[in-house]
C-alpha cells in the first residue's frame, strides 16, 4: 500500500491529496502518481512542506509541464485559489530518456515541453467525473508507455538500485553494491545517470523521511533508538540531519 504521507512534513495542513499506483504496464516507468487539489480561500495561503524522495518527478499543471529533479533540502510551495496538480514520481529508467542530464536539476526544474501530456492530463482533470483522478493517472501513463517505449535491461537494473536504496533506511552504498552484484563506482555511474545524486545522498534522503514519519506519528519514540534502527551513528547525527535539511530539531518538529 503506498504511503500517502511519507515525505509530507505537515499532513495536517495538505489540502486533497492522493497517491496512485501506476498501471501494470507502466509499473517501471513510476512509482506512483500524486494528485493534490485545493480550493484555498481568499486571502488565504496553505503553505505545504515536504522532504521530497530522491528522486525526478514530471508534474503537469493547468499551463505547463515541468520536469522537477531530485532534491537535497526540504521544499515548500504555497497554494493559493483554487488548482491542482499531476505529478509522476519517475523510476530510474524512465530519467535517462527524458533528461540528459539529471545532475543538472538537482534542486531545481525546467519547463518540459510535452503539449499532448498537457492537454490529455488537463481534459481529465477538468472533465468532472467521479474517477477524474484515475482518468488522469491513465492518460499519463499510456503518454510515458509512448515516450519511453522499451526498457533495457540496464534501465531494468538501475530501477533495481533506486528500489534497494529507498527500502531499507539502514543500508549503506556498499552494501547496496554487494547485494547487485557490482562494484561501488557502478553503482555510482547508476544513481547519477539516473537520478542525479549520489547513493549517499539517496540514502540520507531515505533516512530522513523515515525519521520524521515517526518522530511525528510516535510521539514516544526515543530518539537515541530511532537514529540507531535507521543507520544513524548516534542521536547527534540524527539531529544534525533534521537542523541542516529541515532548520529544526527533532524534538521542536515534534512538538510543531
Amino acid at each position: 500500500m503506498i504511503d500517502v504521507q511519507l515525505g509530507i512534513l505537515y499532513p495536517a495542513r495538505m489540502p486533497e491529496f492522493h497517491r496512485l499506483p501506476p498501471p501494470a504496464e507502466a509499473a517501471q516507468l513510476v512509482e506512483w502518481f500524486w494528485i493534490p487539489e485545493w480550493n484555498i480561500e481568499p486571502g488565504r495561503t496553505s503553505r505545504q512542506h515536504v522532504v521530497a524522495y530522491p528522486a525526478l518527478n514530471l508534474v503537469v499543471q493547468p499551463g505547463r509541464v515541468e520536469l522537477v529533479g531530485a532534491s537535497t533540502k526540504a521544499t515548500h510551495r504555497d497554494l493559493v485559489g483554487r488548482g491542482w496538480a499531476v505529478g509522476a514520481l519517475l523510476k530510474s529508467a524512465s530519467v535517462a530518456v527524458l533528461v540528459d542530464d539529471p545532475s543538472a536539476l538537482r534542486d531545481d526544474s525546467t519547463t518540459f515541453h510535452a503539449p499532448e501530456l498537457l492537454a490529455a492530463v488537463t481534459q481529465a482533470m477538468e472533465a468532472g467525473e467521479d474517477m477524474h483522478r484515475e482518468r488522469a493517472a491513465q492518460v499519463f501513463a499510456d503518454w510515458l508507455i509512448e515516450r519511453i517505449g522499451h526498457v533495457a535491461a540496464s534501465a531494468r537494473q538501475a530501477n533495481e538500485m533506486a528500489t534497494l536504496l529507498m527500502a531499507d533506511a539502514a543500508i549503506t552504498a556498499e552494501d547496496a553494491a554487494a547485494r547487485l552484484s557490482m562494484s561501488l563506482r557502478t553503482l555510482q555511474r547508476l544513481a547519477h545517470r539516473h537520478v542525479g545524486l549520489p547513493p549517499a545522498a539517496m540514502i540520507r534522503r531515505r533516512r530522513l523521511q523515515e525519521a520524521a514519519q515517526r518522530v511525528r506519528e510516535l510521539p514516544d519514540v526515543d530518539l537515541s533508538t530511532l537514529a540507531a534502527e535507521l543507520g544513524y551513528a548516534d542521536h547527534a547525527h540524527l539531529a544534525n540531519d533534521f537542523r541542516t535539511v529541515l532548520g529544526i530539531a527533532p524534538s521542536a518538529y515534534r512538538s510543531s
